[in-house]
């Protein structure tokens, strides 16, 4: 009876271990969005102001609307990214953008929305993720997650890569860092900081850093904070967010 007992326990510790699903870097992602998003952020339209410009983003159904306004001296530009297309307008009036600068304007619109709507945009179709390790940061556990792009659907910048430090108990994104080859290349880690949440999703504003050389890779970033070695360049932070949970269409 004994032995029964033991054989028993043992086949109820393998069936537990084989039911414990494995924490992958996809798995790491959804749950950190699920932090992040409370399930808003598919339906959501959240505006917000940054460097004096505002921004305002619209989702249904995989459909987005990104837009940029601001004003100059010959009057208001809107700014309009879809799925399908870029579009310009001063004033309400449609313009003709040159080709060379489509890609450069709707780039510029979508990296902002792309930072402060993190980490939902992780799970975008070209992006590829790695479970590179795990790192110990200002004394708290993090999961260290690699993104790369594929070329058919990263845009021009498909070639950059991520590293995002995402915390084990609670699944928030606290650090990243990313190397870009645009402008010459660079490395940047950002630290965050002003964590709030607005009507059920997360923001957070940045510390931005860099190292010294860009011989360095981007896992090394994080240990380098603790030690000094990395110099702040600026504060990224976003103002006067509105997040309104209607469902609106693109």
């Amino acid at each position: 009876m004994k032995t029964l007992s033991l054989i028993l326990f043992f086949f109820l510790i393998i069936s537990c271990k084989e039911a414990t699903p494995v924490l992958t870097a996809q798995r790491i992602v959804d749950k950190a969005i699920e932090a992040s998003c409370s399930g808003n952020c598919e339906t959501a339209t959240i505006a917000f102001t940054f460097r004096k410009k505002q921004y305002v983003s619209r989702r249904k159904g995989g459909q987005y609307q990104l837009e940029r306004i601001f004003s100059d001296s010959t009057g208001t530009i809107r700014d309009v990214l879809t799925n399908d297309d870029f579009k310009r307008y001063k004033n309400d009036i449609l313009l003709t953008v040159p080709d060379s600068m489509i890609t450069r304007y709707a780039n510029s619109v979508n990296s902002v929305h792309y930072f402060v709507q993190l980490p939902f945009g992780l799970n975008a179709p070209a992006v590829k993720k790695e479970l590179l390790g795990e790192k110990i940061i200002k004394e708290e556990h993090y999961y260290e997650v690699g993104v790369t792009f594929s070329e058919e659907e990263g845009g021009t910048d498909f070639d950059d890569t991520f590293v995002y430090w995402i915390h084990k108990e609670n699944y928030t994104v606290d650090y990243l860092a990313y190397e870009y080859a645009v402008d010459g290349g660079g490395i940047r880690f950002r630290e965050a900081y002003n964590v709030r949440m607005v009507n059920g999703i997360r923001f957070v504003d940045y510390n931005n850093y860099k190292p010294e050389s860009l011989d360095v890779k981007l896992v090394d970033l994080a240990p380098m904070l603790g030690e000094g070695k990395l110099k702040l360049l600026s504060k990224i932070e976003t103002e006067n967010v509105i997040v309104t949970n209607e469902i609106n269409q693109p």
